[in-house]
């Protein structure tokens, strides 16, 4: 078989050693991997193609969201997600490069499953909304409305349309979530400068100020305070200090 130009077309393993007429080809980049099933993950996916599908359908058909895509390449040239591919065609999926450029103001929102996460990024200074009751249609608005980056594990969250800047976090601990941010985005740091359960900014508050609110062994040894310009809540250096800073030295 040949086309028209007298080039023979790719051929595609059908998994049994044969080949296969007709079919796209997607050669993913071993960075993006993990996100295809299993029986995908040596990195080549044969797609049919009925010539109306674009591209970037197709590459989430099997499970890779554009937002963790960099670049598509088709005979070494740089496509669109918008790109209806030929039968027969071989596309390379690229994943972004790290570091990524935020795009916009390092503002993000978590989804509700990465408390942990939201915590430690709001101890390293950065701007994190979360809630842990906010549903899908909540967080794709809040994230438009206030320009965030929404950083989920879910997928088919990531499949929506209205999301300008959204982004897959890897891991499933914590820890992992964290150093896996921080290395895609190198977001700006200010560690203890914001409240670790609603995100606001924490400032420096006179003793005097607080004392009442303390606790009498707290009165007794500490003497530096800060508070919560929104919801009041009073920090001070206690007996998770040394495991916090372990935590920021870490990482900044």
């Amino acid at each position: 078989m040949t086309t028209s130009a007298g080039r023979r077309p790719h051929r595609f393993a059908d998994g049994k050693g044969g080949y296969r007429d007709g079919m796209v080809r997607l050669e993913v980049s071993r960075q993006l991997r993990f996100l295809l099933p299993v029986r995908w993950r040596a990195g080549v996916v044969e797609v049919a193609t009925d010539g109306t599908a674009s591209l970037g359908h197709l590459v989430q058909s099997v499970g890779i969201p554009l937002t963790e895509v960099g670049e598509l390449r088709v005979a070494g040239r740089t496509v669109s997600p918008a790109t209806r591919p030929a039968p027969d065609e071989r596309v390379e999926v690229l994943a972004r490069p790290r570091p990524q450029p935020l795009d916009g103001p390092p503002r993000l929102l978590l989804d509700v499953h990465l408390g942990a996460l939201a915590r430690r990024l709001r101890l390293l200074g950065v701007d994190t909304a979360y809630r842990n009751d906010a549903v899908d249609e909540e967080l794709v608005e809040q994230a438009g409305r206030e320009d965030r980056l929404l950083l989920t594990q879910d997928r088919g969250l990531l499949l929506r349309r209205a999301l300008r800047r959204a982004a897959y976090v890897r891991g499933s601990r914590a820890d992992d979530q964290l150093a896996d941010v921080l290395d895609r985005f190198r977001l700006p740091l200010a560690p203890y400068t914001r409240c670790t359960a609603c995100g606001d900014e924490v400032r420096p508050v006179p003793k005097a100020a607080v004392v009442h609110l303390l606790e009498p062994g707290t009165r007794r040894t500490q003497q530096n305070f800060a508070r919560c310009t929104s919801c009041g809540r009073i920090y001070w250096r206690g007996a998770h200090a040394a495991r916090l800073d372990r935590l920021v030295n870490r990482h900044t």
